[in-house]
């Protein structure tokens, strides 16, 4: 049931906050293996020189950059033209799902069968496939946040929520998969296929949920012309919204800090502590931390805001890395140490991932006050994009420094030198990102509390216009009867 300003009565439920969690859980059972075990399953198991894989990675993130964005304006398009009854986001969960599991099980298992050249073509194929549908299914949930929620509070609930889905969707994988590898022994694929595969049969069973258990509670776009809706919408986002860009810096710096820190454990575990199932302990470890946080943030965010707290998390998150590197200057630093102190600097840092989705809604709401338009996929698919730039040079970067380090996996141990480059890339150029990170909400990012008082007086003159001309048709209507 509506009321004449386009929402469904009533607020969010428990179902609604569960099944906003399953999206990201789901996802990342399968996305997490990105950057924690993709990279040494290529180079290990299949065999792939590094400088390869640093090739191959600028190019998938190339094809990134080509279908986020375009995914984002093909969904304002297409509802704007066709008006879905089932919701503008939703229909397409249902599609991405089947792909996403089908395609992340091809991809950890097809080519362990191959060879040479016919290995590269499956594993090429195999990964464009897997981030098409992953793209497929990210930007519809993402953009489900604002036509889930209707103010500031339950933005910060529904940004918890994928919070506390991101954090089990990592966490688990990351936790459980090194320990399975370290079974069957990093170097061979029974281990790694065993892995893939599950995370993509839990996966796609908590997508289906995540379809079932959630609801599209704005009613966007409803009187928007598809006509209005262009590509260059995007290039306008960019030149007005400046809060927007600060995010979007935000996105390539945090992502960099992710996916190299999250790329390079893996190998200092095997190359540096000799073990990779270290890791695991060290995550089991971190993990009462990382669950006290997720409780926590969301009440001191009610309290202080998100933007504000986002920023402390930061600067405190890159502080603890500073001092870990300091200490790897000066002592012989343990694997539990190592892995604890990191878990916790980048997990405070991480903080700003998982709370992060709150903002881009009110970016979303700032645009619309800006331009008069509401395109929350186009906006989507650019932050996507540029965290998906992140990715690409935190995982493109590591690739080609383990040549820079002269690491080699074929010696049984690695020289001084190289053992200090994985202690440069592990732990002090993911603090430089960080701080960058909390550079753009210092200094870029400027919504504050007179913008946001702006924006929901804009919000409250379009609903009463809208529900002034709801009763002045049906007044013609009852005229005409």
């Amino acid at each position: 049931m509506k009321n004449n300003g386009g929402l469904k009565r009533g607020g969010l439920s428990v179902k609604h906050w569960f099944g906003y969690m399953f999206g990201d859980f789901g996802g990342c059972m399968t996305f997490a293996l990105m950057s924690s075990i993709f990279s040494i399953y290529c180079t290990n198991v299949l065999g792939v020189k590094p400088w390869v894989m640093g090739i191959l990675t600028i190019v998938w993130t190339v094809w990134d950059a080509i279908n986020d964005p375009l995914m984002g304006a093909l969904m304002d398009k297409a509802f704007a033209k066709n008006k879905n009854k089932r919701g503008k986001f939703r229909p397409w969960l249902l599609r991405a799902t089947p792909l996403l599991a089908v395609s992340a099980i091809a991809l950890w298992t097809v080519p362990t069968f191959m060879e040479g050249i016919p290995l590269l073509v499956a594993l090429f194929s195999f990964k464009i496939l897997y981030e098409g549908a992953y793209t497929m299914f990210n930007i519809p949930m993402g953009s489900l946040l604002s036509a889930m929620s209707t103010n500031d509070t339950e933005r910060a609930s529904l940004s918890s929520s994928r919070g506390v889905g991101s954090m089990f969707g990592n966490m688990i994988p990351g936790m459980v998969g090194p320990a399975i590898i370290g079974m069957f022994g990093d170097t061979r694929s029974t281990g790694y296929m065993i892995v893939g595969c599950a995370c993509a049969v839990v996966g796609f069973v908590l997508c289906l949920l995540h379809y079932a258990m959630t609801e599209e509670r704005r009613v966007v776009l409803e009187k928007t012309n598809p006509d209005d809706v262009k590509l260059t919408d995007i290039l306008q986002v960019f030149s007005k919204n400046r809060a927007f860009v600060a995010l979007c810096i935000h996105g390539v710096c945090i992502c960099v800090m992710q996916y190299l820190t999250e790329n390079i454990s893996m190998y200092m575990y095997s190359a540096v502590y000799d073990d990779v199932t270290y890791k695991t302990i060290a995550s089991v470890l971190s993990m009462p931390f990382m669950a006290g946080s997720m409780i926590a943030v969301p009440f001191i965010c009610k309290k202080h805001g998100l933007e504000k707290v986002i920023r402390y998390c930061l600067l405190l998150g890159g502080a603890i890395c500073v001092l870990l590197f300091a200490l790897h200057l000066v002592l012989p630093v343990g694997p539990l140490v190592h892995g604890v102190l990191l878990g916790i600097g980048t997990g405070l840092a991480m903080v700003s991932i998982q709370m992060q989705w709150g903002l881009v809604g009110e970016t979303i709401d700032y645009n619309e006050y800006l331009t008069g338009k509401r395109t929350e996929g186009s906006i989507y698919g650019v932050f996507n994009l540029a965290r998906r730039v992140g990715q690409t040079i935190g995982l493109g970067f590591s690739f080609f420094a383990l040549e820079w380090i002269n690491y080699d996996p074929e010696l049984p141990t690695q020289t001084d030198g190289t053992v200090f480059g994985f202690k440069i890339l592990c732990v002090l150029v993911p603090a430089l990102f960080i701080l960058g990170s909390w550079v753009a909400f210092k200094f870029v990012w400027n919504i504050t509390p007179q913008v946001r008082q702006q924006i929901s007086n804009s919000k409250q003159n379009a609903e009463l216009s809208t529900a002034t001309e709801a009763v002045a048709d049906d007044s013609q209507g009852n005229v005409a009867l």
